[in-house]
């Protein structure tokens, strides 16, 4: 498949990154906070998660497409190093809303579950 549509563009909430993926207080994300955590993410560091999703998605071709009521969902899936040098695959999740052109970012979660 192809790179991501408009990936150099993508719109990532700071709020979905430090208020949720990375909030060990959330009462969802904290699983995935405590996972990104032994990679050397946090709260505190999201700006670092948050580039490191950029250069997956720049780097990583689509693996799904799903139509939704709300746009097109897309997959990237990839390695991810993160600041404590550890890799692992990680499964990223975005949306292209109708009438729009532009990824947004819906979830980040471990890959390989």
């Amino acid at each position: 498949m192809a790179k991501l549509p408009n990936a150099e563009k993508a719109i990532i909430d700071a709020e979905k990154l430090h208020g949720y993926i990375l909030s060990f207080v959330h009462p969802v994300g904290r699983f995935k906070a405590a996972f990104f955590q032994k990679l050397g993410y946090s709260a505190e560091n999201w700006e670092a998660f948050e580039q490191h999703l950029r250069e997956l998605i720049l780097s990583h071709d689509v693996t799904g497409v799903e139509e939704s009521p709300y746009g097109r969902k897309f997959v990237v899936e990839g390695a991810m190093t993160g600041p404590s040098g550890g890799t692992v695959q990680i499964v990223t999740i975005w949306v292209i809303l109708k009438e729009e052109s532009i990824p947004r970012l819906v979830m980040a979660y471990p890959g390989g579950l």
